[in-house]
């Protein structure tokens, strides 16, 4: 049976932190488009360049120079293409609920040029029976025809770790699916012949949905477990990572660390989980409370500074602050859904004086996204010095060049500093 199928023409829509390594990765054996409506990334990826810092320089000019690798944000260049997979972004609104706007726009778009044969692929992060109860009947509504019978669809969930130069696209293993036994046997060898780690061929596409949506919610739950019992113990007045490094002598004990949990995934996914229970008439409380808990750690870590500040004799409205760090993760450009902001908005609130600092950020996005303009070097020095993300290049930092000597508060979120240069720790 899949002799008939035609050979794979792919075009990927969404050239962000995901799309770009999957065109890349798919452009070294097949005809690939890479499609963005962003003109600007359209033409800043025809250049060679790429402002996310997740793709190898080398592969993507290599595969454009080739001609493997077609990029464009014009519709028209779509009809070419019988396979569709589609990496745009699923955030949460104001309000915490999923936010389908990108995607189900995408599904309008690809509806309007699907063609009888085509395979759309679905890789956003969704709850799940999304893909088959929200995305299919636009795509139906869009083209005029049969989903199963004139067309066919796909999930497979991205696992891109932003920043990660080691556990990259093709070493992490994939989970597939498809709206047909037949399809979910032809996904998975598409899949299969990039991911050298291998894949994992779901039962069916609500099922490979869930899956993603449970690895993240997982992680997040753990995490508010450790940021409670931080919570706790700055109250006893004991450092929780001195605890944590007891408990760890166990075997069995899992190892995780207290923390600003932000980013596209763990910030979010739970989000989506809970909202599809909740549309079921489930309440979750594990997932929930979990999310309550990582989402107060910015104004916890806030209010600790200022506590300390306080202690030391500091009138807070003459306090001058330095963040040192606003991406959401350690030696990565993504500043998506970033929790420092928290500690950001908190201190501006107590009436401190704040500036923020990130050599890897992009200043630009941070303006359009957050509203704060950072400071491209640090020439001052701080009454107090907040470690938000542990990048390599804050551990060459001379800390005495930047406080104001032993007036200055250090408080490091990450416990990545030498410890007996900070005043505390989360």
């Amino acid at each position: 049976m899949e002799e008939s199928y035609p050979e794979f023409k792919i075009a990927i829509i969404g050239l962000g932190y995901v799309g770009l390594p999957l065109a890349i990765e798919f452009a070294k054996q097949y005809d690939v488009l890479g499609f963005d409506t962003n003109q600007h990334r359209i033409q800043e990826l025809s250049s060679g360049a790429d402002s996310t810092q997740e793709a190898i320089i080398a592969d993507l000019q290599s595969v454009i120079a080739k001609g493997s690798l077609h990029l464009s944000g014009d519709t028209a260049d779509l009809d070419q293409y019988n396979t569709f997979i589609v990496t745009v972004p699923t955030p949460i609104d104001q309000f915490k609920a999923p936010d389908l706007g990108p995607l189900l726009k995408a599904s309008e778009m690809l509806g309007a040029i699907l063609k009888k044969g085509d395979l759309v692929i679905y890789e956003s992060t969704v709850y799940p029976g999304c893909t088959e109860e929200d995305c299919i009947p636009v795509l139906e509504k869009a083209s005029g025809l049969k989903f199963n019978q004139d067309f066919f669809a796909g999930y497979s969930p991205e696992r891109i770790n932003p920043g990660d130069k080691v556990n990259t696209l093709v070493k992490i293993k994939k989970v597939t699916s498809g709206s047909t036994p037949a399809i979910a046997d032809r996904v998975d060898q598409l899949y299969a012949s990039i991911i050298t780690a291998g894949t994992h061929k779901a039962p069916s596409i609500k099922v490979a949905e869930a899956s993603k949506a449970i690895e993240n919610a997982q992680r997040d739950v753990n995490i508010s477990f450790i940021n409670e019992l931080a919570l706790i113990f700055d109250r006893m007045g004991i450092d929780t990572n001195d605890v944590l490094d007891a408990a760890g002598t166990k075997w069995n004990f899992l190892k995780y660390k207290p923390g600003l949990v932000g980013g596209h995934c763990i910030g979010v996914d739970p989000y989506y989980l809970a909202h599809k229970a909740e549309s079921l008439g489930y309440h979750p409380q594990v997932i929930l409370s979990g999310r309550r808990v990582n989402d107060q750690m910015g104004e916890f870590v806030a209010g600790k500074v200022i506590k300390l500040l306080i202690g030391k004799g500091h009138d807070i409205n003459d306090t001058n602050a330095l963040i040192l760090g606003i991406t959401f993760k350690e030696n990565c450009g993504d500043v998506r859904n970033s929790k420092v902001v928290d500690i950001y908005t908190e201190l501006k609130e107590f009436g401190v004086k704040v500036d923020v600092y990130d050599p890897w950020a992009n200043a630009a996005k941070v303006k359009k996204e957050y509203k704060i303009d950072m400071i491209k070097t640090i020439e001052r020095s701080y009454d107090a010095i907040i470690l938000a993300v542990a990048h390599q290049e804050f551990a060459e930092l001379d800390f005495k060049l930047i406080t104001k000597g032993e007036t200055s508060v250090i408080y490091d979120t990450k416990a990545f500093l030498e410890r007996s240069i900070v005043d505390a720790r989360l």
